[in-house]
């Protein structure tokens, strides 16, 4: 299925020629963000569907948007455990279509954690990061992933959707780096490397 049959020719190219902008304004923090970087390009220029329009797995490379949530007083992330994935992970979720990436953080925040999405003065209103990552599972497809970091006092986030999460916890970057990678996303590590260096800048 073409992504016209979900976004208008107009607007995809509008759409697209935006999330090309996005991403190549992602400084790369390593030979593997370079790499994703170059993935999401020219999956991005080639034309290929960008939203997911039918779960889990259509198409088979689609949008999402993780957002990181900081308190920025304790200096803690917060990471829930996903049910379905079975690992800790930011927040997040899929880009509808037609859905602007910031969008989607500010929709996917008041339903999952019920607090509205204040973007970080680190980053504003764009990503620090992407990845490019196969799912694990049934419906295994490839998530296309823009990273946010948004603002919070942890004294605020007091519920979350317990239909997508079992967990949360609020995580120091030392802490963070002392958790298998086996149980959380496969890039939490080099993300909490580069926070800490946007932060510490």
């Amino acid at each position: 299925m073409s992504s016209s049959q979900s976004v208008p020719g107009s607007a995809d190219r509008r759409l697209r020629a935006q999330l090309v902008k996005l991403v190549e304004g992602i400084d790369p923090w390593d030979d593997l963000e370079r790499a994703h970087l170059r993935t999401a390009g020219e999956w991005l220029v080639g034309g290929a569907p960008v939203y997911r329009i039918r779960k889990p797995d259509v198409p088979k490379m689609h949008l999402v948007s993780y957002f990181v949530v900081l308190d920025d007083k304790y200096g803690e992330l917060l990471l829930v455990a996903h049910r379905k994935a079975g690992l800790w992970l930011p927040p997040g979720g899929h880009v509808e279509p037609g859905e602007d990436p910031w969008a989607a953080v500010e929709r996917e925040c008041r339903e999952e954690l019920g607090v509205p999405a204040v973007a970080s003065d680190i980053t504003g209103e764009h990503p620090l990061f992407l990845t490019v990552t196969r799912t694990r599972g049934p419906g295994e497809h490839t998530d296309v992933s823009l990273w946010y970091v948004i603002s919070a006092d942890a004294e605020t986030v007091t519920t979350y959707d317990e239909e997508e999460f079992t967990a949360i916890r609020w995580l120091t970057p030392d802490q963070v780096l002392a958790e298998s990678l086996d149980s959380m996303d496969p890039h939490m590590h080099r993300f909490t490397h580069k926070l800490v260096r946007a932060r510490a800048s």
